[in-house]
């Protein structure tokens, strides 16, 4: 994969990184045209119920996977599939859990199999069921955005946990129609105001940084009232499955 287009997508963190250089402002523009809006909901579905199991699975190594509790897409939100007993949650992102301005937000294509560990399990997962139970009952970004800032003000989302991370780590995950269409990473869920403060972007460090909410590094006055949170990105040389990362992949 080229160095100035490094894609990927966080999902469950709910935030989007499209490279160390961000693709070409007409790819962009192409992308926001083919997604102007929500797709027919059954396109956000995946038919086979194992197929979505096993896709969940494939997001950290087996040793963590396997012990981990497994959530399938309902037509209500996320469902659990498979209860564990390790603490790891894993199961299949889609568009809408990335940055609320995000160009593909609607992309129905998209399955990123996440893992977090019980940390962000306890205190990002939350966020992740709301959102989805929002958007297959068909509600608005502003009524999503509305519902959270709502939940957390009455303290029924809780604060972000201390070692919060997630593995992205899935061959076979679909996180976006830029580049290569999937990087093997791992992902820290942090209160840092600042990525420099983890070296973010700086020349040779395989760390990357966004904010949680949206893509924009700029406040923006509809999403005040959110907690802070920036997620760091680090790259990762081999898929869960043990195989190397092709890193020269266009």
């Amino acid at each position: 994969m080229r160095e100035n287009k490094i894609g990927a997508i966080i999902i469950g963190c709910s935030v989007l990184l499209i490279g160390l250089g961000m693709a070409h402002p007409t790819m962009a523009q192409d992308v926001a045209t083919h997604y102007p809006k929500m797709a027919p909901i059954d396109q956000y579905f995946m038919a086979d119920r194992e197929a979505e199991i096993a896709l969940a699975r494939s997001a950290a190594p087996d040793s963590i996977s396997r012990d981990a509790t497994i959530l399938v897409l309902g037509r209500h939100g996320y469902e659990t599939a498979i209860k564990g007993k390790n603490g790891f949650v894993c199961f299949v992102g889609r568009s809408w859990g990335a940055a609320f301005d995000w160009d593909e937000y609607w992309n129905p294509k998209v399955r990123a199999a996440d893992c977090m560990n019980p940390q962000a399990a306890r205190s990002i997962l939350p966020i992740i069921y709301l959102r989805a139970r929002m958007v297959m009952a068909g509600r608005s970004n502003a009524e999503i955005v509305s519902a959270l800032k709502a939940a957390y003000a009455n303290k029924q989302l809780p604060e972000l946990e201390e070692g919060a991370m997630d593995y992205m780590m899935s061959k076979p995950s679909y996180l976006t129609d830029q580049g290569g269409h999937n990087m093997a990473h791992v992902m820290f869920y942090t209160r840092l105001k600042d990525g420099k403060d983890w070296g973010s972007g700086a020349e040779g460090a395989p760390v990357m940084s966004s904010p949680y909410w949206s893509f924009s590094t700029t406040e923006q006055p509809q999403l005040k009232g959110l907690p802070q949170i920036l997620v760091f990105l680090v790259a990762v040389p081999s898929w869960s499955d043990g195989t190397p990362v092709d890193m020269h992949h266009d």
